[in-house]
């Protein structure tokens, strides 16, 4: 099979997407039913996913920096619509994949990847120009789709019911979890733990980009009102660059800050984030909504308890190992920090038992199932 991927969302910091199409990317070039691979990345072909991390910098740069956003957006779109145009015209038997929702013109088949619809349900927790460019143009990305791929059967649900797309366009692939994040020795944490003042298996992590969805507020709320000397004995420390729409967050997160309960490290590169969740005592993710929701699965796979909430798809990627509760009701998260911090029957059947679950979902897994799409589209032209 022939392939062209579309790796404009590799870029730094990688998000849940960016990870996602890196791994894409690096998986189709080593697997033996790919013959031809091509990536493209913004304007131009690139020539592997470093590349694409480099050139796409630049653009992401220039597209927050930009006055009149939305204009411009739209304008960026044209654009690279219409070079991805003339550099494919004669392209013929190749499947193009994009793994960022809006496909571009193409004459072949086409796969898409819509990994959660909160522009859609939550447009306030989203830059206003985002939410814009996806109600234009993604409804007529799911009509010329011949594929459409979901990280969780919620998401597949949801894409049916509310955008009616037919259920046999729709395929539903797990995201996986690379072998790094695993269960560590503490003499492998006392380096990368020591580069950021932090005590192995004291700290409460979580790990989101710091915006309205992931719900941070609500739980600094719900940690802040834990007994003082449990709050003492185990900080909140939150990973994640920080985002957008978060004066609520920052109000609640001053005092916690000045006590020294909490601490924000903002991005942490990928040599150190295995670590630093492989040496959390418990991890918390409770977002309101989320198409999959990896970082429950990277501290699955760690070896950490975790809670997070019971809606959308995070109790399908918890599975029955995480404790999930109510994002909505600040008493059951306060209740659910206290038990995955002091329940120590529960925290270590759940760390066992957190490893098996993450076993299921390794990355190879993931390209198989996609390559697998793509074969479905080339027996049927």
């Amino acid at each position: 099979m022939r392939v062209i991927l579309n790796v404009d969302a590799i870029t730094a910091p990688l998000t849940g997407i960016g990870r996602y199409a890196l791994e894409l990317a690096h998986g189709l070039a080593r697997h033996d039913a790919i013959e031809e691979l091509h990536l493209y990345s913004a304007f131009h072909w690139v020539d592997d996913p470093a590349h694409a991390l480099a050139a796409n910098r630049t653009i992401a740069t220039l597209r927050r920096n930009l006055p009149f956003k939305t204009h411009a957006l739209e304008l960026y779109a044209r654009m690279r619509s219409a070079l991805f145009r003339a550099h494919t015209r004669r392209m013929r038997g190749f499947v193009l994949h994009t793994p960022n929702y809006i496909l571009m013109p193409f004459d072949g088949p086409a796969v898409t990847t819509v990994h959660d619809l909160s522009a859609l349900n939550y447009p306030e927790t989203h830059p206003i120009e985002r939410v814009r460019f996806l109600d234009r143009h993604l409804p007529r990305t799911l009509e010329r789709a011949d594929r459409v791929l979901t990280d969780s059967t919620f998401i597949a649900d949801e894409v049916h019911a509310r955008l009616g797309v037919p259920r046999d366009k729709l395929r539903t692939i797990p995201l996986g979890v690379d072998p790094t994040y695993r269960p560590r020795a503490d003499d492998e944490l006392q380096a990368a733990l020591a580069r950021h003042a932090l005590e192995a298996h004291t700290y409460l992590l979580v790990v989101a980009t710091q915006e309205p969805r992931k719900n941070l507020a609500r739980l600094a709320r719900a940690y802040s009102a834990l007994p003082s000397a449990l709050r003492a004995q185990h900080p909140l420390v939150i990973v994640g660059a920080r985002g957008w729409l978060n004066r609520e967050l920052e109000r609640t997160l001053a005092p916690l800050e000045a006590q020294g309960s909490a601490r924000r490290l903002g991005y942490v590169d990928e040599q150190d984030l295995p670590l630093i969740y492989a040496g959390a005592r418990a991890f918390a993710f409770p977002s309101i909504y989320e198409g999959f929701g990896l970082p429950v699965l990277e501290a699955l796979a760690s070896g950490v308890p975790v809670l997070t909430s019971n809606v959308s798809s995070l109790p399908e990627v918890a599975g029955h190992v995480g404790l999930c509760v109510d994002p909505f009701d600040e008493d059951a998260l306060r209740e659910g920090l206290e038990r995955l911090l002091t329940d120590e029957p529960w925290r270590a059947e759940a760390r066992a038992r957190g490893v098996e679950h993450a076993r299921a979902f390794p990355w190879s897994r993931c390209v198989d199932e996609t390559v697998a799409t793509y074969a479905e589209l080339v027996a049927r032209s």
